[in-house]
């Protein structure tokens, strides 16, 4: 079954609205529930997967056997570890932790695309380097500027992905523990919670519902020394 879906954001942020039209074109849809997963570490990456409802995590396992989330896939965004012309295998492992829809790319459907569409292959080619370039930054977050900076850093990315602006504060629309930020940055609940009561009492974070409300920006900028990467790689 052909996906019909107009996303704004997202994929679209990367690609044309015509190069998005021929990826749908051989789209095929599944409903996932919360709790499933679309794929294992692991498993043959064979499929590209574009949410059209819902939201996805992506997750990677240690060597002691702690899961990290890597990603929050949200709606209109494409992501799969996928290798035209090549055989390859996921390194990281998807959940659903919203249930919708997920418009499902397979590799030998897009290998005949990219052949015959120069344009498309071009442009196939910047979402992968963006991918790759969005991975690099994860990581440099989490190695170079200790565990303070490495939540600066997630409370930027958050902000970017799921902020709202409100009486000049950013309302982080995505209610989030400090158990799940931990599992972002590697560190532990204990230390989340030492460190997002230090923000506080800089009056640089305040919690509200669930929710964080980011009061000072240039503050968690200026600690994680941010390079004012794009929003397309300054995300979740």
């Amino acid at each position: 079954m052909m996906a019909q879906v107009n996303p704004t954001g997202g994929i679209l942020d990367i690609i044309s609205k015509d190069s998005f039209d021929k990826l749908q074109s051989i789209m095929y849809i599944k409903q996932v529930e919360k709790g499933s997963y679309l794929f294992w570490e692991g498993d043959s990456a064979e499929k590209l997967y574009f949410i059209i409802s819902g939201r996805v995590r992506t997750t990677k396992t240690t060597d002691s056997g702690r899961s990290l989330t890597m990603y929050l896939h949200q709606e209109g965004d494409l992501f799969g570890q996928l290798d035209p012309f090549q055989d390859s295998v996921h390194t990281f492992s998807a959940e659903v932790t919203e249930s919708g829809k997920i418009g499902i790319i397979q590799r030998k459907d897009l290998e005949v695309l990219l052949w015959q569409h120069g344009d498309l292959a071009v442009e196939f080619m910047k979402w992968m380097g963006l991918m790759h370039r969005l991975t690099q930054t994860k990581f440099r977050d989490l190695m170079m500027f200790g565990k303070t900076g490495a939540l600066c850093s997630l409370l930027i990315r958050l902000s970017n992905s799921y902020g709202v602006l409100k009486e000049d504060h950013i309302f982080v629309d995505l209610k989030i523990n400090n158990s799940e930020m931990a599992d972002m940055i590697g560190a532990t609940r204990e230390s989340v919670n030492r460190m997002l009561s230090d923000l506080r009492k800089e009056d640089v974070v305040e919690y509200k519902d669930g929710h964080i409300l980011i009061k000072d920006l240039t503050y968690l900028r200026d600690v994680c020394q941010c390079e004012s990467c794009p929003k397309e790689i300054c995300r979740m």
